[in-house]
């Protein structure tokens, strides 16, 4: 298989281990094992005596109940037995595209995104149509491009909502008119929704799967939740025949989750509100944080993100975005995301939603540099 190299990640895996100030971290503040038990409400000694005993075998092998009810009950339409348990969300879009895609196949995918829905594709041999969002549109889908894009051989359209990097969110009304162009050519929607969960005013944020019957959600426990160490994320879908299938590929590559993963990653869903008003606090704080130093800072310039824990900061130097960050984390020790991971230049991308000092002594230390250079 020829592939891209996944530049996000292996950015990350460069340089995430030499800062000092981590700014291109994409989950909120993450949680230790005891702050999750005394979240829960849990005696955390007799938690992890019980725990001790555990049988390190194979888990459920599409998951336990307890784990299928928790995430199913993050949905207004699905059930236990629409929910595929996986390694991490980055399993569940490998597991559902190259279920879904064959090489004759064309899909549409937005820009920027995560890389997997377009480079996976791609190695597959499909026929990829970029559906390009951009800051004078507010980083939203131009729905009479996607229905220029489609046609009868478009097997799926896949949408990240939130967006990674820009933080926006599509409103309800526009995932309706995506699902019709959808629904006008059979093609299904996959939905990256690995940020939803919190909104701005703590109302329910739809998901592809509650308004589409050929919507594919894919979450995981790594950014709302906090827990990316817990490897586990899931799909999500009504189609009976796709889970079918992807069950099918599932014994290739991944048997089961992890036993440990499960519990914990079931124990922080039985309790999400618990969970979810903890991280809401940090989100929101921070994100007050960033608008307000963008707004003091002349040198840069974003859409405000409405969602997720990232935000893609647009900065008024000409100078590439990846020797940017990489002067940038060798003169001051901070770190942000190239815009080219996500072929998007003149931009960095900026975590957020973790230790608000680290944050603002990071912001301050981005404007100096600007002004140095």
């Amino acid at each position: 298989m020829d592939i891209r190299t996944f530049k996000v990640e292996r950015w990350m895996n460069e340089f995430e281990e030499h800062c000092t100030y981590n700014l291109a971290e994409t989950c909120i503040d993450s949680l230790t094992i005891r702050e999750l038990l005394e979240i829960c409400g849990e005696d955390v000694e007799n938690y992890m005596l019980k725990l001790a005993e555990t049988r390190l075998t194979y888990s459920h092998i599409y998951g336990s109940p307890e784990l299928l009810k928790g995430i199913a009950d993050l949905y207004k339409e699905a059930k236990p037995e629409h929910i595929l348990p996986t390694h991490g969300a980055i399993g569940a879009n490998n597991m559902v595209i190259n279920t879904v895609i064959s090489a004759e196949d064309n899909m549409v995918c937005v820009m920027p995104t995560y890389q997997q829905h377009y480079s996976i594709p791609e190695s597959i041999g499909a026929e990829v149509r970029i559906l390009n969002l951009n800051l004078e549109n507010h980083f939203l889908p131009d729905m009479d491009q996607l229905k220029l894009l489609v046609d009868e051989n478009t097997k799926m359209i896949t949408i990240n909502n939130p967006n990674n990097p820009s933080g926006s969110i599509i409103p309800l009304k526009q995932m309706e008119e995506i699902v019709e162009v959808a629904r006008s050519v059979g093609a299904y929607v996959l939905c990256d929704e690995v940020y939803r969960g919190i909104s701005e005013d703590g109302s329910y944020m739809p998901s592809i799967v509650d308004i589409y019957e050929k919507g594919i959600s894919v979450g995981s426990m790594s950014k709302i939740f906090s827990m990316a160490g817990v490897r586990l994320g899931w799909i999500a879908a009504r189609e009976e025949e796709l889970i079918e299938r992807c069950k099918e590929r599932r014994d290739y590559d991944t048997i089961s989750c992890g036993v440990i993963d499960d519990q914990l990653a079931a124990l922080a869903l039985k309790n999400k509100e618990k969970v979810y008003e903890r991280n809401s606090r940090i989100l929101l704080q921070n994100r007050q944080i960033l608008d307000d130093w963008v707004n003091a800072t002349p040198e840069v310039y974003y859409q405000k993100p409405e969602g997720g824990t990232t935000a893609l900061v647009y900065y008024r130097k000409d100078m590439p975005s990846y020797d940017l960050c990489v002067k940038l984390l060798k003169s001051k020790g901070v770190l942000f995301t190239p815009g080219e991971c996500f072929e998007m230049e003149g931009a960095v991308r900026i975590g957020y939603a973790f230790d608000s000092k680290l944050l603002k002594q990071g912001l301050d230390l981005f404007a100096e540099f600007l002004k140095e250079i």
